[in-house]
């Protein structure tokens, strides 16, 4: 009973872990943030972990593990809760479009709308960065991530120890290889589901869909981000039951020595008869780090873990938006692709592991080579990156001139042409479209048209020029 709640457990973190990844995105479109700053807002997970894991691990060890546990996946439960509230004290999410226009009134009307204002009064330009309201609520994001964090601490370490004290020495390892498996489903449903949500447009149910002028295709769509992190929510409160009826001990396997002498061996040799006070937790504290700070083995493992993990982490987070940008596929596309490619084989390796390792009793050596074959094999694998990929856009006016030539350096002068001189564009407005001759235009303004066709999003607009 305890393996299957630590299993839901693991989908449950799992889940809103991946479901994260997928959303990363469309948090940063949905607040305006910079690459580096939603770096720090999905980095806020790991440093939650790290302000506790030290203190959760070593002294929940010896009080009520399965109700540490517990109360992990309520504060994991909150943070993904607090995580979705920005979504409901924000105002509708605006984007530039056609409609913009003062044309724009005309949305049901299906004859000829004119982008170019060739025949009005020019306007001046808007200010963009007097008109930018600094938003702030990212930051709920960032705490929310962090508690997120900070419940998860307990799960690992309490669990995997609970697993390893009171089960047969023989069956943990295929115990751990199921409990990894079945966790890795979460990450696959995480980014299904991410897939899905990003089809809905962010506001869904609270505007007018047919009033929205913009496609999932489109770069500046975002996807309904914030409904995943209530289902998150949700899944980590379930998680979080059963533990509170599991018991604190349970019978242990004969011949298999007491978990207490075990975990706490250092400690009672340093006070064999006394009551266990604070001053003899920290002191025990304090030899359990240096003991793990002596064992060389473990140092070259925790050094090899950390540089798995902060290259996964990484590819894991941008790669969907890497291939949105690279590939031009949607956010939706493209968080379906990195859950349906990537989770199963993850998941097959981890179970195939275990069940190797109980057959033909591997031993640390054993282990250490298989380990190391799989990673040399990853890695030489991963060196195909380097040679996929796809050109980049050509965009009229910023990688080449409108008569299809490369522009070597970037001026806003360069945005403007004959064909659109006495149209009157402003060079800050990013609504592209794109032509026949496969060059993209900042505006339909930008590219010369003078009249356009249908409304919504299957607006076509037409040039006066070849």
């Amino acid at each position: 009973m305890f393996l299957t709640a630590l299993c839901f457990t693991y989908f449950a973190k799992a889940f809103s872990g991946s479901y994260m990844k997928s959303s990363i995105t469309q948090i940063e479109r949905r607040f305006d943030l910079s690459s580096s700053t939603v770096g720090m807002v999905d980095g806020s997970f790991e440093i939650g972990n790290l302000l506790v894991i030290a203190f959760v691990s070593y002294f929940g060890a010896k009080l009520h593990r399965p109700r540490i546990i517990a109360i992990g996946c309520l504060v994991m439960s909150v943070g993904s809760f607090l995580t979705a509230m920005p979504h409901f004290f924000m105002g509708p999410y605006k984007y530039e479009s056609v409609r913009a226009h003062p044309a724009s009134s005309l949305s049901n009307f299906t004859g000829s709308v004119s982008p170019c204002m060739s025949n009005q009064i020019p306007l001046s330009p808007p200010n963009v960065d007097c008109a930018k309201e600094t938003n702030y609520m990212w930051v709920y994001i960032l705490i929310g991530n962090m508690l997120r964090g900070i419940g998860e601490t307990p799960i690992t370490p309490l669990g995997i120890s609970y697993i390893d004290d009171f089960a047969g020495t023989e069956n943990t390892a295929l115990y751990l290889s199921f409990l990894h498996a079945v966790g890795l489903f979460g990450p696959m449903i995480g980014f299904t589901l991410g897939s899905f949500f990003a089809k809905l447009y962010v506001d869904v149910g609270f505007v007018d869909m047919d009033e929205v002028t913009i496609s999932p295709q489109d770069t500046r769509w975002v996807g309904a981000w914030w409904m995943g992190f209530l289902v998150a929510g949700i899944v980590s409160l379930l998680a979080a039951i059963p533990f509170f009826f599991l018991p604190k001990s349970m019978k242990r396997p004969e011949g298999q020595k007491s978990p207490d002498i075990l975990t706490f061996k250092d400690k009672e040799r340093l006070e064999p008869q006394k009551k266990a006070t604070m001053k003899a937790f920290l002191l025990g504290f304090i030899q359990a780090l240096k003991k793990l700070a002596c064992n060389h083995l473990y140092i070259l493992l925790m050094a090899m873990t950390l540089l798995q993990v902060n290259s996964f982490i990484g590819f894991i987070t941008y790669k969907p938006k890497y291939m949105e940008q690279q590939y031009g596929l949607s956010i939706s596309r493209s968080n379906f692709i990195t859950g349906v490619s990537t989770l199963p084989a993850a998941a097959t390796g981890m179970f195939l592991g275990g069940l190797i390792m109980k057959k033909y009793k591997f031993g640390l050596l054993s282990a250490s080579k298989m380990a190391f074959v799989a990673s040399f094999v990853a890695f030489i694998l991963s060196l195909s990156v380097f040679i996929i990929g796809c050109e980049n856009r050509e965009v009229a006016g910023i990688t080449v001139t409108y008569n299809g030539s490369k522009v070597d350096t970037f001026h806003e002068s360069s945005l403007f042409s004959s064909c659109n001189s006495e149209c009157h564009c402003s060079s800050s407005r990013w609504d592209p479209v794109c032509g026949e001759n496969k060059i993209t235009y900042m505006s339909a303004c930008l590219a010369g048209c003078t009249s356009s066709l249908g409304a919504g999003k299957s607006i076509v607009s037409f040039n006066q020029f070849p």
